[in-house]
């Protein structure tokens, strides 16, 4: 199965690491992409936000990132106005994401990873 599944992955991260173990316990080997080192462009987060359900808000992670410095709680800001800052700030995207064949999510909580397995 390696190649289906890619998981959007912070090592630094622990539930980041719990769905990347959990992906290969199941005896997938996902394609792992550090997405602060190799951040997604605006369309491969169209893409991911379409396979997951997600508006572009539901993937904006908060803690940690310069979320309020960039004025990002205006809520007449756009999908497109939040994709771009992603794209710009990848510390903004939540993780981990994992795009599978099948299903795809944001595994928040973290045992959502067994639902997409």
């Amino acid at each position: 199965m390696s190649g289906s599944y890619v998981i959007w992955h912070n090592p630094k991260c622990s539930t980041s690491r719990f769905v990347l173990d959990a992906l290969r316990d199941a005896g997938i080997e996902p394609l792992v992409r550090n997405y602060l080192k190799e951040p997604p462009t605006q369309e491969e987060l169209r893409k991911a936000l379409a396979a997951t359900g997600l508006g572009a808000r539901q993937l904006l992670r908060q803690k940690n990132t310069p979320y309020h410095d960039l004025g990002l709680d205006d809520l007449e800001l756009t999908e497109g106005d939040l994709i771009a800052a992603m794209a710009e700030h990848p510390e903004l995207i939540e993780r981990p994401v994992v795009l599978g064949p099948k299903r795809s999510a944001l595994c928040r909580p973290k045992e959502t990873v067994f639902e997409i397995i």
